[in-house]
């Protein structure tokens, strides 16, 4: 097995935001909460580190406060390290470096975080995929092929949604790509990425100062789709559980997917544990007049009427007399006695008075931004 500790990863953690402005406004894709207690960052961070990974970037670009507030020192992830561990890469951070408009130009500002470790291979991933991949797989089927790039994809039937914010691959038999098709927009059988690839580190570094000076700063077409026939790029399939978060009603589904016990089973794994940022709170409670059903219920939280088909965040209350379904629940929301919502999606500190009904069309959630009181 190929020691892990030779590859460097890079997490973009604002990248595809702007296709859920609600949740990211004020915060970046990489720290929207998902499924009770993790941030999206947590499931691809886990796997860089299950995988045996000791050395991971995160490229920022905004909002980046509560990404910095959550990681912390990393100690969660084993990262807190003197040599390696984890480094947050913001914009402005080097002479000559600003606010990136394309992921090359992004690396351009972090060329000095890629030199310094003596790593032979990079991952670059986003952060808008919930799974559990071991990268070191991926890595060794890239050194075995001799591949240039090795991108981690998924085969499947896809819709116009699915495809219309991702890179797509035709592959031939040799298993090497022929044509990328980025943003597509087309329902049909695809091979499509999953927004995670391995290279070299020496020729990421050639890339990124060949190209960026030319003004070609997007990976995806500058690099995938312009120079498909110059590098040897290839794909590799992953075949277990994931979703893939492209707008609120996609991360409303794969929130609602958590319900299922042998869904949870597959992403959170004992053997590869996705690690979060650990808050304190006592045990939940619940009255004696509570009912919970089919629910994921986290720390911290008063449960005093009935919650059906939920998703409840740390510190959550749930009033006397109050009926909560199909709703996702952040952090430290409030549902006021005798009120009936459905269908909803609050964000952290939500305040809903008493005696009221709220409730949405089923599949389109209704959200209620941060700290808002109804």
């Amino acid at each position: 097995m190929y020691n892990m500790t030779n590859v460097l990863g890079i997490l973009f953690a604002n990248s595809h935001e702007e296709f859920i402005p609600e949740l990211s406004s004020k915060r970046t894709m990489a720290s929207i909460p998902f499924g009770g207690r993790f941030r999206l960052i947590d499931f691809q961070l886990s796997n860089m580190v299950n995988s045996g990974m000791s050395r991971v970037g995160i490229i920022t670009k905004s909002n980046y406060q509560s990404l910095i507030d959550h990681i912390g020192s990393a100690r969660q992830w084993d990262l807190a390290r003197n040599d390696g561990g984890l480094t947050i890469l913001p914009p402005y951070g080097q002479i000559n470096s600003g606010l990136y408009t394309g992921k090359l130009q992004a690396l351009r500002g972090s060329l000095g975080y890629l030199q310094k470790y003596p790593c032979d291979y990079v991952i670059l991933s986003d952060c808008n995929f919930v799974d559990n991949v071991d990268y070191s797989d991926l890595t060794e089927a890239h050194i075995e092929s001799g591949a240039d790039i090795t991108c981690l994809t998924v085969d499947g039937d896809f819709s116009a949604i699915d495809t219309a914010d991702s890179i797509v691959f035709e592959t031939g038999t040799s298993g090497r790509v022929k044509q990328t098709i980025i943003n597509r927009a087309q329902a049909g059988k695809f091979t499509m990425s999953m927004n995670a690839l391995i290279l070299k580190k020496q020729l990421l570094i050639d890339l990124i100062k060949d190209l960026v000076p030319k003004g070609k700063l997007d990976f995806g077409r500058d690099i995938l789709q312009a120079m498909v026939s110059e590098l040897d790029i290839r794909t590799f399939a992953y075949n277990g559980y994931y979703s893939k978060i492209t707008d609120l009603e996609s991360y409303y589904r794969a929130n609602m997917e958590l319900l299922d016990a042998d869904i949870i089973e597959k992403l959170v794994q004992k053997k590869r544990p996705v690690y979060t940022k650990v808050r304190d709170d006592a045990p939940s409670k619940y009255g004696l007049e509570s009912a919970v059903t089919n629910s994921l219920i986290a720390d911290g939280c008063i449960i005093l009427g009935r919650v059906e088909n939920c998703i409840i965040f740390r510190g959550v209350t749930v009033g006397k007399g109050a009926y909560v379904k199909n709703c996702i629940l952040m952090q430290d929301t409030i549902i006021g006695e005798d009120t009936e919502v459905s269908n909803i999606i609050t964000d952290k500190e939500v305040k809903i008075g008493d005696q009221l009904c709220i409730s949405s069309a089923e599949g389109s959630p209704l959200y209620i931004a941060k700290k808002r009181v109804l």
